[in-house]
C-alpha cells in the first residue's frame, strides 16, 4: 500500500507538470508555438498537393488494407502510384480503382484489356489471392472498368510500412492519443 502513493503522485505530477508548463508559456511563445504547428501541417498538404501534380493520381500514395494481392503485396504495404492518361493500361498491370457505391479503393491486378480502334479501352481485375475476376465487386450491372475508373498504378511500394494506418482505422482511440501526444509536443516543445 506504501508504494501505491509514489506512483499515483508521479502521474498526477506529470499532469501537473504539463499544465504548469502551459501556464508559464507567455502569449508570445505560444502564439509560436500554433503558428510552428500550423507550418507544419500546412507543408504537409502542400508536399501531398505537389504529389498530386507530379503524379498525376488524385491518391499518389495508398496503403494495401486486404490480402486479396498476397504474394505480390501484402496488408500494411504502402503503394506509391501514377496515372499518367497516355500510358496505356495493359494485363498484368496492377491498378488502383474505384467503384460507384464504394468508399474505399480497391488494388487489384488487370488480367484482361479490351482495346478499340478509337483509343477506348475496357478493363478486368482479380485480386492475385482470389478465385474469380472483379466482376462481382463492380457496381451492378457492370462488367469491365475504364480509364475514368483508375485512380492509379502501382509504380512502386514500401512493405508494412502502412501498418500504421490500419491500426489507426481499427482503434480509432489509438488515433486520437497519437494526435493529441503529437500536437502537445509540438505546442511544449521549447527551441533550445
Amino acid at each position: 500500500a506504501g508504494s501505491a502513493g509514489p506512483e499515483r503522485g508521479s502521474r498526477g505530477g506529470a499532469a501537473m507538470d504539463l499544465f504548469g508548463d502551459l501556464r508559464r508559456m507567455n502569449k508570445r511563445q505560444l502564439y509560436y508555438q500554433v503558428l510552428n504547428f500550423s507550418m507544419i501541417v500546412s507543408s504537409a498538404l502542400m508536399i501531398w498537393k505537389g504529389l498530386i501534380v507530379v503524379t498525376g493520381s488524385e491518391s499518389p500514395i495508398v496503403v494495401v488494407l486486404s490480402g486479396s494481392m498476397e504474394p505480390a503485396f501484402h496488408r500494411g504495404d504502402l503503394l506509391f502510384l501514377t496515372n499518367f492518361h497516355d500510358d496505356p493500361i495493359r494485363a498484368g498491370e496492377i491498378v488502383v480503382f474505384k467503384v460507384e457505391g464504394r468508399d474505399i479503393p480497391i488494388v487489384h491486378r488487370v488480367i484482361k484489356v479490351h482495346e478499340k480502334g478509337n483509343g477506348n479501352i475496357k478493363f478486368l481485375t482479380k485480386g492475385d489471392n482470389n478465385e474469380v475476376d472483379d466482376r462481382g465487386l463492380y457496381k451492378e450491372g457492370q462488367n469491365w472498368l475504364e480509364k475514368k475508373d483508375v485512380v492509379g498504378r502501382a509504380r512502386g511500394f514500401l512493405p508494412y510500412v502502412g501498418m500504421v494506418t490500419i491500426i489507426m482505422n481499427d482503434y480509432p482511440k489509438f488515433k486520437y492519443a497519437l494526435l493529441a501526444v503529437m500536437g502537445a509536443y509540438v505546442l511544449l516543445k521549447r527551441e533550445s
